[in-house]
């Protein structure tokens, strides 16, 4: 599933062509996704401006001259700027073309992802309205986690992991940011120290800077607005690498299931 890395990797490489543009038409050859389209989009959406596209969590907010589209990319889902004469795809399921003759095309194989539209204030849509701060912004941050935490008996990777705690730390990069702070991911969050969350809320944020720098992770279908992958996975420390040696100590890297998703780390360099 992309993350926060590739779903920021990918509102970057398609704002720089559509922000500030018309619709012209929209095409849906496929209305049920995880939700059904909007079948008014095509009514809706010609004539408007598209002024710019915003990421907030693993959402993609078009922000229009009298609405927002929201989009996600489920499991498999891409995103495509292409042309009207590119030979449509079999799960090609949308088009939003411009009035330059610009196309922004959505793929999605398993239609998990989500295109939906809203003219209310799109920070209160139910889908975004209860998520938890960006790990990027600036307000997030050790004494942030740790007033979070309590007493929780959570795994701190489940903690981390936690949409409503903070957005986009998915399990690629909570393995990877645990392993830089040093920390178990089964330590409950309740018995870790203020110093231990200042140490993983930089070790997130710098795990998230330089897959976004690397344009995220490739390990099945993900690729960028260009057909390109992502190549994060060229620096993974530990997820991943069961019985390989770890790169700091060279004792063999563990995995253990926390809350049915695998979780690998060092456990040398991981109390």
């Amino acid at each position: 599933m992309p993350e926060l890395p590739e779903v920021e990797t990918c509102r970057a490489g398609i704002a720089p062509h559509i922000e500030g543009k018309i619709f012209k038409t929209v095409i849906i050859r496929q209305p049920q996704l995880r939700w059904p389209i909007p079948a008014d989009l095509v009514t809706l959406l010609p004539g408007l401006t598209l002024h710019n596209v915003k990421r907030r969590a693993k959402y993609l907010i078009l922000s229009c001259s009298e609405g927002s589209l929201l989009l996600h990319l489920g499991m498999s889902g891409k995103l495509r700027i292409t042309t009207l004469e590119q030979p449509v795809d079999k799960h090609d399921h949308i088009d939003f073309i411009f009035t330059d003759h610009t196309v922004l095309r959505l793929n999605d194989q398993r239609r998990f992802g989500a295109v939906l539209w809203s003219t209310d204030s799109i920070d209160e849509h139910p889908l975004l309205a209860m998520l938890g701060p960006e790990p990027l912004a600036e307000k997030f941050d050790g004494v942030y986690l740790h007033s979070r935490a309590g007493n929780r008996s959570l795994p701190i990777k489940s903690f981390i992991m936690d949409s409503h705690i903070v957005v986009g730390v998915g399990n690629i990069y909570a393995s990877e940011s645990l392993f830089l702070a040093g920390i178990a991911p089964n330590r409950p969050a309740g018995q870790i120290s203020l110093l231990d969350f200042q140490a993983l809320a930089n070790a997130i944020k710098s795990v998230l800077q330089m897959a976004i720098l690397k344009g995220g992770t490739t390990l099945r279908d993900f690729t960028n607005p260009e057909g390109k992958p992502g190549y994060f996975q060229q620096a993974l420390n530990v997820y991943g690498r069961t019985g390989q040696p770890c790169l700091r100590c060279t004792h063999p890297i563990s995995v253990l299931k926390i809350g049915q998703r695998s979780s690998f780390f060092c456990p040398i360099c991981q109390t």
